[in-house]
């Protein structure tokens, strides 16, 4: 039972170090460290989500497109308005939610 268990716990391990390293898997594809490039389409500071036009997000695999985002901290919404060229950093949460989590005027 026990050598079960260790080959397990080694197999799992194994699956969250890949997961971990590979584009498209675990921490590398949830935490983009990228800041992406985009324009501000919409802002709806009641739901707190922002509708951007950004290029490629490569951490996220992700094409240039134009969706909605929900935003983490609401106040980031305060800064920024339609029109306006930003950089930003989104994050994908383990159910699947792209939310912004930092977001700046581009220089």
């Amino acid at each position: 039972m026990n050598k079960l268990f260790l080959a397990a716990a080694l197999a799992f391990a194994g699956l969250a170090a890949t997961a971990q390293t590979q584009p498209g898997g675990g921490h590398s594809n949830r935490h983009g460290d990228e800041m992406a490039a985009g324009e501000v389409r919409r802002v709806n500071k009641e739901q707190g989500k922002i509708t951007l036009r950004h290029g490629e997000i490569k951490a996220l695999d992700m094409p240039a497109m134009t969706m909605v985002f929900e935003v983490r901290d609401p106040k980031l919404l305060d800064a920024v308005k339609p029109g306006d060229k930003v950089r930003f950093r989104v994050v994908k949460e383990p159910n699947g939610a792209y939310v912004v989590t930092d977001i700046q005027p581009a220089p």
